[in-house]
This record gives C-alpha cells, structure tokens and sequence, in this order.
C-alpha cells in the first residue's frame, strides 16, 4: 500500500490544481487511461473534444441524431450530391479570430486528407460560398454524410492552428481554450468568455491520463482527481460503499469482442469460429469478471436501438457441440486432452491490452473455457496498437478488444471501416460476404426507415452467422464524481465529458 500511495501521490504532482496544497479552487480535475499521443485531431481529437476545446460541424443528441453546432442549420439537395450548411453568427476561435466558411472548409479539407472516417465518405468538394455557408458536394448520396462530420477528427480548427496542412497549435471555438499540454499526460483549461453559445459555470480545468485503473480510483477516493473516467469492476464495487465519491453509469454502444482471423488455416471454416463462440460461458464472465449481466446475444447492445436485433437468435453456450462442430473438422483429442489434426495442435494466440484492465482478466477466463473444449490458446496482454499492427502485416491470430460503434453518431461510420470490403483494423480481417457488402453500401445511400431497417437487419444477422467477430460482452460506464460538484453527466456517445454542465457546490 505505501508504494502506491506514492505512486499516486507522484501522479497527482502532475496536476496543476491547488488540491495539493489541501485547498480547492475553481479548477476540475479530469483522469482517464486515455494519452495525448499528438495536436492532430486525427491523433488525440477525442480528448480535445472531450474537454469541450473544440466543436464539429454537427452535433449529436442523446439518441445520436445530428443537432447544430457550428452549423445552425443544413439542406440537402434534392439528388442528396449537396449538403448546404448555414454557420452560427458570431462565433470567435480562442486566438480572437472569427470564424468563417472558408476556415470551416480549410479545416474539413485538411481532416479529410488525413486518416479518419470522413476520409472514406464520398466527398468531391469542401467549399465556401460566402463568408457564412459551407457546401459539401458528393459524388453519390451519402446518408451517413452528417454523422461523419460529427467525428472527433472532423473538429474545426483557426488557421493560425496550421503550418501548412500540419497542426501547430490546437485552437478552437469551444468553451474552453487550451493553456497548457504536456503530451502524453496532462493539458489544462480555462473558460473561453468569448464563447458563442452557453457559457459553462466551471473556470478552469486539468486532463491527466493515468493509465491503471486502481491509481484512478485511489485518486477519486482521496479527492485529487474530481472526475475519473472508467473505472475497472472491483473498484466500482469498492467505490460504492464510500461517501468520498458518487458513481455514475450508464450503457454505452461499446462491445468486447474477439476478433478472428477468418484466413488462418484452423479458422477459415466458419464452424470453427462458431466452436468458439459456443465455448463462451458469456453469463458466467460478464458476472464475475464486469460484476453486471451485460452477457453479449448479438453485436450490438440494445443501447444501440437502430442495430439491435431483437428476432435474432441470440449467441449460446454449449461446448459439447462446440467439440463436435471441432471434431466435424477432423479435430481429434490427443494425449493430453487437447486437439490436434496431422500432428499439430489445435494453438492460437490472443492479443489483448491493459488500458481496460477487464481485458486481461477476460482473456484469462477464455483460456480456460477454450482449454476445454481443447483449444489452447496463449495470451500475449500488449500496446493495443499491436491489434492494428498484426492486423496489417497478417500476423494477427485472435484479439480481444473493446470497440466503440459510436465513433460517430451513427453506428454506419464503424461499420463501413470494420466490415467493408477490406476488412478493418479492429473489425473483419481476411472476411468478406457479398450480401453483407451489398447491404452495407446500400445502407450508405438510403434515407426511407423502413428500408434502412431491413439493411441493418440484414447487416447484423450477417456477422452473427459468419463470425468475423465473436461478441462477448456489452459496456456500462461507470465514473467517480467528487460529491463538490453537481452536473456532472456520462456521455453514452463519449463525446464529452460534461465539464459544459458542471459547476461548484456552494
């Protein structure tokens, strides 16, 4: 225990608040495992987001229907090949400049030239057509259109951001403005006063990133972090018996899988990955592992309304039949239990990251349940920038992560850069259905509910037959919030962290 206390009291040196010298100010201090690996918004734009330093195009309400932000208003062309979007009046970057259409499509264009979902949507042009009217003009329909501009790396940045097409400083037009950023760490805040629209009650701000779960939650519990993003299960139920915090959670469109190479040689038939699935004792682990029943029936959780499907027939547990769908595949048990086939073993490894510290620990529960039915699988616990890496060069057997479907609003924007025709990263690798395809394409282009509906139908019932990914469990969010502050809120879209709608206890 001393050791982690000074462990933590280090980490807390980082802050910039007052709470070290035992008096609290105006300042809220924000912790979360997540680094600032960069400026670019294509790097670390979901913090800058998060910390209310920057805005998008287009917003998202609860439900994830776009709202206006920058944007006041938008009206698609007839032939859905024009979006024309009206900016708010008034509205100032944090270095004094005002904000104009020609700087809104500098910044959108520049996003679009570098990784991240509106790169990938079917854009011609980005173009100003007067000081306050942006026109996105396509090269087909594009529904998601909205959606994409709503994502992290679509944020608006001043011209004086850039050198060149790179990013210098990060400048913006939220309620806060940037003061200070020591990558990969920290940065700190304060309250832009010239903000066009509701100006927050909090002052000033701190993010630090603190990677292990237990260091967060001792920081919670002894006042030097106000508000703690993601806690891991034994410390959500430590942290609720005590009067130092208040707990927060909510369900979020955030799903543990375990991806499949679909082309390796031992699970390039589906009824092998099925024999996985049905190795998952997912009731079982969701209990005892994340401490909820958040057990995974289908892709997405039922948070994600548009995309849940409740006719389908949900994912079982049934290892004799995941042994004789094994055994259907010329798997036999050998000497010590496990399967073989021509003299080699029926080995895999699994990649998996400790940022999300219920990863390891489900990882370890898979080796146990795959070892009975005779699989035996190795876990190598890494960066989880090892899933992306291994994914590009093939190496990449199993890996276990948790994906976030609301990279934007729309689940659409990960889907299209999972499941498409190449494959993802974090999604489908060496799979490919032609049906699926068709579907997902098709639902880019729709705009009738109804057949949008019967496409996402179509879309989930795919992956839930073929297996690319094999669900496990479904995400709650759980914060620790200092009993001082009141408004404080979860974002389901993990957009922001709510510093907008907190203010002090007086």
């Amino acid at each position: 225990m001393f050791k982690t206390s000074l462990f933590v009291a280090s980490i807390v040196m980082l802050f910039s608040g007052s709470a070290l010298a035992g008096v609290k100010d105006a300042s809220v201090n924000v912790v979360a495992p997540f680094e600032i690996t960069g400026l670019d918004p294509a790097k670390s734009g979901d913090i800058f987001l998060r910390m209310g330093i920057v805005e998008t195009l287009v917003e998202a309400d609860k439900n994830g229907n776009p709202i206006p932000a920058i944007a006041k208003s938008w009206i698609i062309s007839p032939d859905g090949k024009s979006v024309r979007f009206t900016l708010q009046p008034g509205i100032t970057f944090h270095d004094g400049s005002p904000l104009v259409a020609e700087h809104v499509a500098k910044a959108l264009n520049i996003s679009r030239s570098k990784p991240g979902l509106l790169s990938k949507a079917p854009i011609e042009a980005i173009t100003a057509d007067g000081p306050d009217t942006v026109v996105v003009t396509l090269s087909r329909p594009f529904a998601p259109l909205l959606a994409f501009l709503a994502e992290s790396r679509a944020q608006i940045l001043a011209p004086s951001a850039y050198e060149g097409d790179a990013v210098k400083a990060v400048i913006g037009t939220g309620p806060f403005k940037l003061t200070r950023i020591e990558a990969p760490q920290s940065l700190a805040v304060e309250r832009f006063d010239g903000y066009w629209g509701h100006k927050p009650s909090i002052e000033k701000a701190t993010y630090l990133t603190v990677s292990r779960s237990e260091t967060r939650a001792l920081m919670a519990e002894s006042g030097d972090a106000d508000y703690v993003f993601n806690l891991d299960p034994a410390s959500r139920t430590r942290l609720a018996k005590s009067t130092k915090v208040k707990l927060l959670s909510t369900s979020i469109p955030r799903s543990v899988l375990l991806k499949v190479n679909a082309g390796l040689t031992s699970l390039k038939d589906v009824k092998a990955r099925e024999a996985l699935s049905l190795a998952i004792d997912r009731e079982g682990l969701a209990v005892a592992i994340l401490r909820y029943p958040a057990a995974a029936t289908q892709l997405f959780p039922p948070s994600v309304g548009n995309w849940h499907d409740p006719s389908l027939a949900p994912l079982a547990y049934d290892p004799a039949k995941a042994k004789s769908l094994l055994a259907e595949l010329g798997w036999k048990s050998g000497p010590d239990g496990m399967l073989q086939k021509d003299g080699k073993p029926l080995a895999l490894t699994l990649i998996t990251y400790p940022d999300r510290p219920e990863l390891p620990l489900i990882a370890a529960v898979l080796q146990e349940q795959f070892k009975e039915i005779g699989v035996a699988l190795t876990i190598n616990a890494t960066n989880s920038s090892e899933i992306p890496a291994k994914h590009q060069d093939g190496t990449l057997e199993l890996a276990l992560m948790a994906r976030n479907f609301a990279l934007v609003p729309d689940p659409i924007g990960t889907m299209l850069s999972d499941y498409g025709p190449n494959g993802g990263d974090w999604g489908a690798m060496n799979w490919t259905n032609p049906t699926f395809n068709k579907a997902l394409d098709a639902l880019s282009r729709v705009t009738d509910p109804a057949e949008a509906s019967a496409l996402r139908h179509q879309a989930v019932a795919t992956i839930q037959s073929d297996m690319p990914v094999i669900p496990i469990a479904w995400y709650q969010q759980t914060i620790a919030v200092s009993p001082k502050l009141e408004g404080a809120m979860i974002d389901p879209f993990e957009r922001s962290f709510g510093l907008q709608t907190m203010r002090w206890v007086k």
